[in-house]
């Protein structure tokens, strides 16, 4: 509700005041964090892997912009980003893996500003990520194969990739988007799940399967990748179109109406395009 955020100098001063007030009166603690506010960005991401002898690999950069409230609803490759901006990310995530010693496959998650075309670190997720096979159907490379290796002492193989398909993928939730995202829980009715060339379908969902309204709402995710985004996103509408899920209600008409927005297909969106726009 933009609460916190200074937009005019005159500003700062009362709002620097209010929110330590806040602070104090919920956490016993008036200290404030300082942060660039930045109104127009790219969520984007470094998909990296290093073993414990030392060797690191980059896989590529994810886009994953397309949120509603700062949570991710599609993924997919890297797009419409400068080559100097992406070897910036390259270099910073590298750089930052190699002095921490870091282990393991995890992702150096940046904010991309839209307006100034600067980059800025965000937070490193150590682990594997839900939209890590938007890396894996690009640079034909096994993550959860080579992070076991990696556990167990082995030399990862592979080397750098520049991807050079497209991939998308979207998180099917059992919420119902007309509701503000209500939580749909319930038992699974008809289920048919897309398959084909280059589509490929994450989850453990089936006729019978119980949603149930203790845990993340995500069920499944579908993936799609093409030789380039055009070629990925109609792949991604056929494979929205075939899937079939009954009993509860999911986002996957959200997802369809999104994939054929105009600012989406010409990629002209932000991360807080949807909240702004009024999509939904």
């Amino acid at each position: 509700n933009g609460s916190g955020v200074s937009e005019d100098p005159d500003w700062f001063p009362s709002t620097f005041s209010r929110m330590s007030q806040e602070a104090l009166s919920a956490f016993g603690n008036g200290d404030l964090y300082l942060e660039k506010y930045i109104t127009s960005m790219r969520h984007l991401e470094v998909q990296v892997l290093r073993d414990t002898k030392g060797n690191s690999k980059l896989l590529g950069i994810r886009d994953c912009s397309v949120q509603r409230d700062y949570q991710k609803l599609i993924e997919e490759s890297v797009f419409n980003i400068p080559k100097k901006t992406q070897q910036i990310l390259f270099d910073h995530a590298l750089k930052l893996i190699n002095h921490i010693d870091y282990v393991g496959a995890g992702t150096v998650e940046f904010i991309y500003d839209l307006k100034q075309k600067k980059v800025y670190f965000m937070e490193m997720n150590t682990r594997i990520q839900v939209e890590h096979p938007v890396t894996e159907e690009v640079v034909d490379f096994d993550l959860i194969k080579e992070q076991i290796k990696v556990a167990a002492g082995i030399k990862i193989s592979g080397k750098n990739y520049l991807p050079q398909l497209h991939a998308i993928e979207c998180r099917i939730n059992a919420e119902d988007a007309s509701k503000n995202f209500q939580p749909s829980p319930g038992t699974i009715g008809m289920c048919h799940q897309p398959s084909g060339f280059r589509t490929r379908v994450d989850g453990a969902i089936y006729q019978g399967y119980k949603v149930t309204p203790y845990y993340d709402s995500m069920i499944c995710k579908l993936i799609c990748h093409g030789r380039n985004r055009s070629e990925a996103i109609q792949r991604m509408n056929r494979s929205l179109d075939e899937f079939v899920i009954e009993g509860i209600t999911t986002t996957i008409p959200l997802h369809k109406k999104l994939l054929n927005h105009k600012k989406f297909i010409e990629s002209d969106f932000n991360v807080g395009w949807i909240d702004k726009e009024k999509i939904i």
